[in-house]
């Protein structure tokens, strides 16, 4: 994934959740999973949608008889890696330690995340250079 100009819109990022709960799908399965009630301009919403996204390296898209199915090309991880990336260029000159330290002094967490978080900086400050 490339620059921001790549990110998923709010619109496409509803296909990608999607998408990652139930893949691979059909425009009609996307579309009726986000718009039970919705009728053809729906439809052609999810379509646009997808061919956006597929135009952004983001889903697959592969002939199955008369329908499209469509399948994600990029996990949430990496999503969320290439987002995080992104901000920190921004707004932090590129350091994501700001970034990060600014997110989860701005929260109140959950008992589980705090713990989460103490046994990754645990687990970096035994294995020093090593990513998770």
């Amino acid at each position: 994934m490339a620059r921001s100009e790549h990110q998923p819109t709010a619109a496409e990022l509803s296909i990608l959740r999607c998408l990652w709960r139930r893949s691979p799908a059909t425009i009609r399965e996307i579309t009726d999973t986000l718009y039970p009630d919705g009728g053809h301009s729906h439809y052609a919403t999810v379509q646009s949608l997808l061919d956006r996204l597929e135009g952004k390296g983001h889903v697959s898209r592969k002939r199955s008889g008369r329908v499209n199915v469509f399948e994600p090309t990029v996990s949430r991880s990496e999503l969320i890696v290439h987002r995080l990336r992104d901000t920190a260029e921004s707004l932090c000159n590129g350091s994501l330690a700001p970034l990060l330290t600014h997110l989860v002094q701005g929260v109140e967490l959950e008992e589980h995340e705090a713990q989460a978080l103490e046994a990754l900086v645990e687990r970096l400050d035994s294995e020093p250079g090593e990513q998770p």
